[in-house]
C-alpha cells in the first residue's frame, strides 16, 4: 500500500449513523478509511472490537466509570485512554449511547505527514514502525488524554475519519492483543497481507 504523502487527500467524513451499530460490525469496515488529524493521516489497517457488558475484556464490562465515561456516551467520539502508565490508545466509540462499545485504532499506513510523525516518534527505525500497535498510532498523531471525547464527526479537535473511495480492504480475522480475559473472542481484524499490522493474525 503506496503513501500519498505528496498530494492532498479527499474524502467525506463518517456520518454519525456510521458509528451507531455493532462495533462487531463497524470495525472490520473502518479498514481502508483514513485517520485525519491536521497534516497526519494514515489508513486504517488493524483494528479490535470492545463490546460492553457482554465483553470481559472491555474497559466497559463493569459499567460507567471516571476514566470510561466518553465509551458511553454518544457514537462517533474518540475514547482515549492511558495504559500501563506511559501509553495512549485510541477508540471509535460506536453503538447507542449509554451502551460502551468502541473499536481500538491498532495500526495504520502513513499517507500524509510522515516527517511530523517521524519527529514524534524518534524511537521508530523505520517508517513501517511509526504506527504499528495503538499506542504508537496515537503518539504519531499526537493523540492523548486532551483529544478523549473528540467528535470524530464534526472534527471539533481536528480528529476525524475519512471515507475517501477506496475499495473495502480484504480483512483477516483473530484473536484480540494483550488481554487476560476474553483472549478468545475473534474480534480483531487486519487488511490482509499488510505488512503495517501490529501482529498477523
Amino acid at each position: 500500500m503506496s503513501t500519498e504523502s505528496g498530494r492532498r487527500l479527499r474524502g467525506a467524513r463518517l456520518r454519525r449513523g456510521f458509528y451507531r451499530r455493532d462495533a462487531r460490525v463497524v470495525a472490520p469496515e473502518l479498514l481502508g478509511k483514513l485517520l485525519v488529524r491536521g497534516p497526519v493521516a494514515a489508513r486504517i489497517v488493524e483494528v479490535e472490537a470492545y463490546c460492553g457488558s457482554e465483553d470481559p475484556g472491555s474497559h466497559a464490562f463493569r459499567g460507567p466509570t471516571k476514566r470510561n465515561a466518553t465509551m458511553f456516551g454518544p457514537p462517533g467520539h474518540l475514547y482515549v485512554y492511558f495504559t500501563y502508565g506511559m501509553h495512549w490508545c485510541a477508540n471509535a466509540v460506536c453503538g447507542e449511547d449509554g451502551e460502551g462499545v468502541a473499536v481500538l485504532l491498532r495500526a495504520a499506513v502513513p499517507m500524509r505527514g510522515l516527517d511530523v510523525m517521524r519527529e514524534r516518534r524518534p524511537a521508530a527505525k523505520r517508517d513501517l514502525d511509526l504506527l504499528r500497535g495503538p499506542a504508537r498510532l496515537c503518539q504519531a498523531f499526537g493523540i492523548d488524554g486532551v483529544s478523549d471525547g473528540a467528535d470524530l464527526v464534526t472534527a471539533d479537535r481536528e480528529v476525524t475519519i475519512v471515507d475517501d473511495g477506496t475499495p473495502p480492504l480484504a480483512a483477516v480475522v483473530g484473536t484480540r492483543i494483550g488481554l487476560t480475559k476474553g483472549a478468545d473472542l475473534p474480534w480483531r481484524w487486519c487488511a490482509a497481507d499488510e505488512p503495517h499490522v501490529s501482529r498477523r493474525p
